[in-house]
């Protein structure tokens, strides 16, 4: 396979249509998918409007199938569902919840080329960015359910009279979760917030983007076949402005991943409810790399960091601060490597990048690049649309001598743009990286971990990756991730991530004294002796 060149197509094994190739003859033939085998995924959207919206293959503008529109009548039926099922599941022991999770995990794994070709045909991703989506949610059922017992188990906590007072805290449900979920990973957002919200004894109802609404529709079908019960997880589809209000209206608790004008909106609606809410929202995500960086790894790193996904990734990096002790070095070697990066539409391993979503992707892309290049930024690889690959292909773009007066300096660009920038001083480079409103991820580049990790502690990002470019946050499901400042609020995955969808209830059992005179005692006296007593705890070091 050539650089930049596209690998002849492919079809999805099991799931492509076949037979002849003319709709006058055959009906299906039209479509990429068999049409029998998306009914079986779009019968489970709640839907009574009889109105369908077609969806279509950002790879060739093929259409992949309909996707049944509910309305808001439907969104509370889902919500009934949900409610009732969410009583069951809640006495459901978590051993049994556990093992219904771990089915999930191999049935993923065993699932994967199927889950793999079902994305690619509706994001237009590579194969080998898709291959993280299933792998990400493995991840994440196991993890959840090997560490249920840690997190949702009742826990000691000290009593104010050691000895004379227990205290227990549980963790109950919420109840049902409203998920709305993005585009650009569809399997992997469909399912990652949801799981521990199931795992602690919720419902969920969800919503995800009308763009990818397969790809979901299967994480709800690996669930039912994993054991969960069927109205435990609903799935409603239409446009997130009518759609959402009524979810939020229904939901006791709303996770949310999407732009951060959205996230506004939500976070007022919630807390018009006292409700709470998980949001992550947008990035301008900044790559250091440091004068005693490895060069070669650092360039390898800064081409997933910055083309994973066609650049379509939160957490994907799209300005770059480089040290001038190797700036030159480091440069050459990048654009070396993204200039031989191979573009492709098929569903076959060998593709270093996709396509982009759509056209409106593609005319944001183009306008970010045509608006630096017009304002004095120069191109130093890509820089242009592919039509040759398909709609909506962009090539990798790095750009050096962007300004602030350019649209992309600030603004997210979700896509394959990375701006490079030379700096002096370190402290220097953490001002620029802090620079902006979002604080989502970040990466530093340094032979010297120690020092990369104090100045981590620098950069206002929820998530910050040494040696990486996002992969060690992000499959580290122990750790909780999330955006500081405008890119969001609350935390997914490790325990922030469960506890979340859960209330905290504090029960103390108090034996032999209580909070009040005894034995004749005046009020004065008892005073004096609760003082005495925290002088005492206080020198005998106790919390």
């Amino acid at each position: 396979m050539n650089p930049m060149s596209d690998p002849a197509p492919e079809h999805a094994s099991g799931l492509a249509t076949a037979g002849p190739a003319d709709p006058e003859h055959d009906r299906t033939a039209s479509y990429a998918l068999d049409p029998g085998y998306v009914r079986a995924l779009t019968d489970r959207v709640v839907s009574t409007t009889g109105e369908s919206v077609p969806t279509y293959s950002p790879f060739t503008g093929q259409p992949l199938g309909a996707i049944p529109q509910s309305s808001t009548a439907d969104v509370e039926t889902a919500y009934r569902r949900a409610q009732r099922a969410q009583e069951a599941w809640a006495a459901t022991p978590l051993e049994d919840r556990s093992r219904a999770m771990l089915a999930l995990h191999d049935l993923i794994l065993d699932r994967q080329d199927e889950i793999i070709d079902l994305v690619c045909w509706e994001s237009g991703k590579a194969r080998k960015h898709a291959f993280d989506e299933p792998l990400h949610v493995a991840l994440t059922a196991r993890y959840y359910a090997r560490t249920a017992h840690e997190h949702l188990d009742p826990s000691r906590k000290a009593g104010v009279v050691p000895g004379l007072t227990r205290v227990e805290v549980n963790r109950e449900p919420k109840g049902v979760v409203g998920v709305i979920s993005p585009w650009n990973y569809p399997f992997t957002m469909a399912l990652c917030d949801g799981l521990p919200a199931l795992m602690a004894g919720n419902a969920v109802v969800h919503k995800p983007d009308a763009q990818t609404m397969l790809s979901a529709l299967l994480g709800v079908q690996l669930l039912e076949e994993a054991g969960f019960p069927r109205d435990l997880w609903q799935v409603v589809a239409g446009p997130g402005r009518e759609l959402g209000g009524p979810m939020i209206e229904r939901s006791d608790y709303v996770c949310f991943t999407g732009s951060t004008a959205t996230g506004k909106v939500i976070a007022r609606q919630c807390a018009d409810r006292l409700i709470g809410c998980s949001l992550e929202l947008g990035g301008k995500n900044p790559i250091l790399v440091l004068r005693d960086a490895a060069v070669d790894r650092a360039a390898e790193g800064a081409v997933r960091a910055a083309f994973s996904n066609a650049g379509q990734l939160c957490v994907s990096m799209e300005r770059m601060f480089v040290a001038d002790q190797v700036y030159d070095r480091f440069v050459a070697r990048f654009v070396e490597r993204t200039k031989a990066m191979r573009l492709g539409s098929g569903l076959e391993w060998g593709s270093d990048m996709g396509s982009l979503i759509s056209k409106a992707q593609l005319d944001t892309v183009t306008a970010h690049v045509e608006d630096a290049v017009g304002k004095g930024a120069r191109v130093l690889a890509g820089g242009r649309a592919r039509p040759d690959l398909g709609p909506y292909f962009y090539e990798p773009t790095i750009l050096e001598g962007v300004t602030p007066d350019m649209t992309c300096f600030g603004d997210e660009t979700f896509g394959p743009v990375i701006a490079l920038y030379r700096f002096h001083d370190e402290a220097e480079a953490v001002a620029r990286a802090n620079a902006g409103e979002y604080g989502l991820n970040a990466s530093i580049y340094s032979r010297d971990g120690k020092r990369a990790r104090a100045i981590a502690r620098q950069i206002r990002c929820g998530t910050v990756n040494i040696n990486e470019a996002f992969g060690a946050t992000f499959a580290s499901i122990d750790s909780p991730m999330g955006g500081m400042r405008q890119s969001g609020m609350g935390r997914r995955q490790g325990a922030e991530g469960i506890h979340r969808y859960t209330e905290s209830q504090s029960v103390a059992t108090q034996r032999v004294v209580r909070f009040a005179p005894m034995l004749g005692m005046s009020d004065q006296a008892y005073a004096r002796m609760m003082t005495a007593n925290l002088r005492l705890m206080n020198k005998l070091r106790r919390k």
